[in-house]
């Protein structure tokens, strides 16, 4: 087998879009990103498209959208996969193993989603469906609810640690200030963040708007391609190592305060890599939540369970910190459309490995890590990307 190289990328600005779907949105990339790569479309053997759905929009059999919106690319195979928040990942590796398998030379990754389209007191019953409906299927305020719990029981174990859930809100939207495809670019300091307020009111249980991602539209498409392919272009970024591990979907039946899948994961690909967690340069990770970034330090190994707050007080995952964490503004700031996401967080880390990252450059940035995951740390992928040239 052999690992494929990431060529080429593309990626809309995320925020409320003008396409009214999905194939707008895919077209918007589709193209751009074999330009990028130097790739006519002719040359593409596959087409994996990553896209959530489930009930944003009418119309689904969305493999079949590319080719709509960018005839060029009919009659190319193509497939779309679906892992709840962690879709744009599952795309990924798929296209991935095509190509390590020797299915195919070159594949074109899109992750797209239009959730704006529903009334947005819809949007949380939708993401819902990513949680086991038979017993959180009725949770109020959607999965802000699911982590409102999740954030109460953390809270319940290891003090109130609402300060430093404002900390992560606050470092985000200011990375996010430098990232031109960002949602939001609006900066919030700390006592913003950690003042509930009529412009910042409670969400679900302790969680305030500032520690939630945003809804959003986007998409973002990556193009790779097999290594005697890649010869001939112009960059070539490689997985040092890809990851993935499962684990329950029902909250009943796991510590949700562990994220034990994301734990097996990042030293899954560690391993794999032959790395440390501080030989990183930086990482794009899930923060659908600022929970969620605060419980993934404590899996990617900086901080022992129960103290990922301790990470974002020594200011370890700032910027200037000894590890930065969503240099991008994350999907805190920089947006969560569902099926784009995993996508996305893989050209902000390409972007850093060949020195386009622009404003959010991080200064002689090597090795990046991205962690996605689906649910509540069900569907988990780790990928560590270095750049081969």
């Amino acid at each position: 087998m052999t690992d494929p190289l990431i060529v080429g990328w593309a990626h809309t600005k995320f925020g409320k879009a003008e396409a009214p779907d999905t194939m707008a949105l895919m077209a918007e990339v589709a193209l751009p990103a074999l330009e990028h790569a130097g790739i006519t479309p002719d040359a593409v053997d596959g087409i994996f498209t990553g896209v959530f759905n489930n009930g944003f929009q009418r119309q689904d059999f969305q493999g079949a959208l590319v080719a709509m919106g960018s005839p060029e690319l009919a009659g190319v195979p193509f497939m779309r996969t679906e892992n709840a928040c962690a879709t744009g990942s599952a795309a990924l590796y798929a296209a991935a193993d095509f190509i390590a398998s020797g299915r195919g030379k070159v594949a074109l990754v899109i992750g797209a989603e239009k959730m704006t389209a529903i009334p947005i007191a819809d949007v949380g019953g939708v993401l819902l469906t990513a949680s086991y409906v038979a017993e959180e299927g009725d949770t109020p305020g959607g999965f802000a609810g699911v982590f409102g719990r999740i954030t109460d029981s953390y809270f319940q174990k290891n003090g109130d640690r609402s300060e430093e859930l404002a900390m992560i809100a606050a470092k985000n939207h200011d990375n996010g200030t430098r990232n031109p495809y960002a949602h939001m670019q609006k900066a919030f300091d700390l006592a913003f963040c950690n003042t509930p307020s009529d412009k910042n009111p409670l969400v679900a249980g302790p969680l305030r708007r500032t520690d939630c991602s945003l809804v959003s539209d986007g998409a973002a498409a990556i193009v790779l391609a097999a290594p005697e392919v890649a010869e001939g272009l112009n960059r070539a970024i490689r997985f040092r190592a890809r990851a993935q591990a499962g684990d329950m979907l029902a909250l009943s039946r796991r510590d949700p305060t562990e994220f034990a899948g994301a734990h097996r994961v990042w030293r899954n690909a560690l391993d794999q890599a032959g790395l440390a967690i501080h030989d990183l340069s930086l990482v794009e990770t899930h923060d659908c939540f600022t929970t969620a970034e605060m419980i993934e330090y404590e899996a990617m190994g900086l901080a022992p369970r129960g103290q990922g707050w301790r990470v974002i007080r020594e200011g370890t995952t700032r910027m200037d910190g000894k590890l930065p964490v969503n240099p991008s503004g994350g999907l805190k700031s920089r947006g969560h459309p569902i099926g784009a996401t995993g996508v996305s967080q893989h050209v902000m880390a390409a972007m850093q490995l060949t020195g386009d990252a622009g404003a959010m450059q991080v200064p002689g940035a090597e090795l990046a890590g991205v962690f996605n995951m689906g649910g509540t740390a069900v569907a988990n992928y780790c990928s560590i990307l270095e750049r081969e040239k």
